[in-house]
């Protein structure tokens, strides 16, 4: 296949993909900038927003349009910047970036600007460095830095990566934390760098950017994560390897420099750039040596077990935890209360954590009715008509969009819900999956004789997905076999009581029972395995009112709901 290099980007051979010429027309984000003031807004370029790609007919580019116009996606609406115009910053800020290590030929080329800008952090208009975000040609947003280092992000805009246009046409790329970073890796000639619009953070739970920019990282096989060694940028870093996978990420270390920019100007643009040739790739899966986990090795010896996650209970955390990269079976006969109690631990997870979680759960439809009972316990209590579209509402509804999925399939099997999962893990950056119930994933082909090779062959493919993405995994199974005590009523089941038997509990990482009283109007939960001890006490028991309005489960001795009638009378 041809390609053309065009002001450092290598594209591919113009219209390859076959584009329909006039569909809708716009600027080319690689040559536009380049023409004459007069030619600069010439709409040069088709646009084909179905199928996410533009063609220039000025300079024969292909090049990706940004993924929040894709069909099918929902378009939120972001505020833009008022400036059209970049104003080339004035001689005392060339000479601060020359200190830095930066030409005015890079300032240009990637676009840097000054200006006057409100900075909340000292209360007054300063004179800023502006680091404009460009998708397409368009101005998506700006971050504005002060004298004293101070920034912020134009308030409203689209959160992008910095210089994002400047991959397309590679197969690989460079992330870093900071624009000072993009601007040193271009002055040692790498041009297909980016950078995260707000710095590392010990939360990487929203990384609203790469869910906004993830289609610019499909055909990439190498990317580069050049990151800070400080807390902060390993969490970036670790996140960004569980998204974007493992396979294509590689490893950059400065040695002695915080950064790319600390690395220019201590060592040059030459060995800057042989800083990131050498990047190595993220160490093998399924080969461990002792210095690969010194550093666990010695956290375990210093602090002993970490602590598990806790849904924010105090009767349940009491008596259980867990980790993500393991998977928790529920059982408890029909009309329990397991789907609602796994509701409550991930909407628990969720506020504590800000895990993300998606539902594979056939039985649990219509999808809105789903979608309205973990409304109910994000809100605390049922929301009413006059609420519709108010300021909770809109609040709620927002956290509820972002946070949680729901896998609809006409025909649920479990390879399509684990590749479903890995793309939402990419995608949105979930941490929990739900599957709910078993038997309506697994292979309806499965003879009976089989039962417990399939059921093991089953849960070993969720144990390695839970592995694989550090995913926590809830996989809710209903009992096959249930009987009478001699008062005739219906005794607990267990996880031997599971289709499969003993591969249930010899598989799973944690059992937990969810069972309803119906006399006492309470449920319980019970503690059925815990694979380590320290997360937990086996047949460890912890008893809740479910309050209607709300749809949460309440420590029994924190609420008194009397006689009122319970959804299920």
């Amino acid at each position: 296949m041809q390609t053309t290099e065009i002001n450092g980007f290598v594209i591919d051979q113009f219209n390859q993909h076959k584009l329909e010429e006039g569909k809708k027309q716009g600027i080319c984000p690689l040559c536009s900038h380049t023409r004459k003031p007069k030619n600069q807004k010439a709409k040069c370029a088709s646009y084909d927003w179905e199928r996410g790609l533009g063609t220039c007919h000025n300079c024969n580019s292909t090049f990706q349009l940004h993924t929040y116009k894709r069909k099918g996606d929902t378009v939120k609406v972001y505020e833009r910047p008022k400036d059209k115009i970049v104003k080339p910053p004035d001689s005392k800020v060339v000479e601060w970036f020359k200190s830095r290590g930066i030409s005015q030929q890079t300032l240009t080329d990637l676009r840097v600007g000054e200006g006057a800008e409100y900075m909340p952090q000292t209360g007054k208009t300063e004179n800023t460095i502006k680091f404009n975000y460009f998708i397409g040609g368009e101005l998506i947003n700006i971050k504005y830095r002060d004298g004293r280092k101070n920034f912020k992000l134009f308030k409203g805009a689209e959160k992008v990566f910095y210089n994002i246009d400047s991959i397309v046409g590679y197969n690989n790329c460079i992330i870093t934390e900071g624009e000072m970073d993009v601007l040193a890796l271009h002055e040692a000639g790498v041009t297909n760098a980016i950078s995260v619009p707000n710095g590392a953070t010990l939360n990487t739970n929203n990384l609203e950017y790469l869910d906004n920019c993830i289609d610019y990282f499909e055909d990439k096989e190498k990317i580069i994560l050049a990151v800070d060694d400080d807390e902060p940028g390993q969490a970036l870093q670790a996140e960004l390897i569980r998204r974007l996978g493992s396979e294509v990420c590689f490893l950059v270390s400065f040695d002695d420099c915080k950064d790319a920019n600390e690395y220019l100007q201590k060592y040059g643009k030459q060995k800057l750039a042989e800083r990131i040739e050498s990047a190595r790739p993220v160490p093998l899966e399924n080969v461990t040596t002792f210095r690969d986990i010194e550093e666990e090795v010695t956290d375990f010896v210093r602090n002993g077990f970490k602590p598990g996650y806790q849904i924010g209970l105090k009767n349940f955390d009491d008596i259980f935890s867990t980790y993500t990269g393991q998977f928790i079976t529920v059982t408890g006969i029909p009309s329990s209360g397991k789907s609602d109690f796994v509701d409550q631990m991930v909407v628990g997870y969720n506020k504590n954590y800000g895990w993300k979680t998606a539902f594979a759960s056939p039985e649990n439809v219509p999808t809105y009715l789903h979608a309205h009972k973990l409304m109910r316990k994000v809100w605390q209590g049922m929301p009413k008509v006059e609420d519709i579209h108010g300021d909770k509402w809109n609040e709620v509804a927002n956290h509820c969009n972002n946070n949680f999925f729901h896998i609809d399939m006409e025909r649920y099997t479990l390879e399509s819900v684990l590749r479903k999962g890995a793309e939402l893990v990419k995608r949105k950056g979930i941490k929990c999956l739900v599957i709910d119930p078993f038997n309506k994933i697994r292979d309806v082909d499965c003879k009976s004789e089989d039962v417990n090779r399939y059921t093991m062959e089953y849960l070993t493919k969720i144990e390695i997905f839970a592995k694989k993405f550090d995913v926590l995994v809830f996989i809710v199974a209903h009992p096959t076999k249930m009987y009478k005590d001699k008062d005739g009523k219906i005794e607990e089941p267990t996880m031997y009581n599971i289709k499969g038997g003993g591969e249930w509990y010899d598989a799973s990482y944690h059992g937990l029972l969810v069972h309803r009283n119906y006399e006492e109007k309470t449920v319980k939960a019970k503690v059925l395995k815990v694979k380590f001890q320290n997360l937990g006490q086996n047949g460890a028991e912890a008893h809740f009112k479910w309050e209607p309005k709300s749809g949460c489960f309440i420590p029994h001795e924190e609420i008194d709901i009397g006689e009122e009638k319970m959804p299920w009378e």
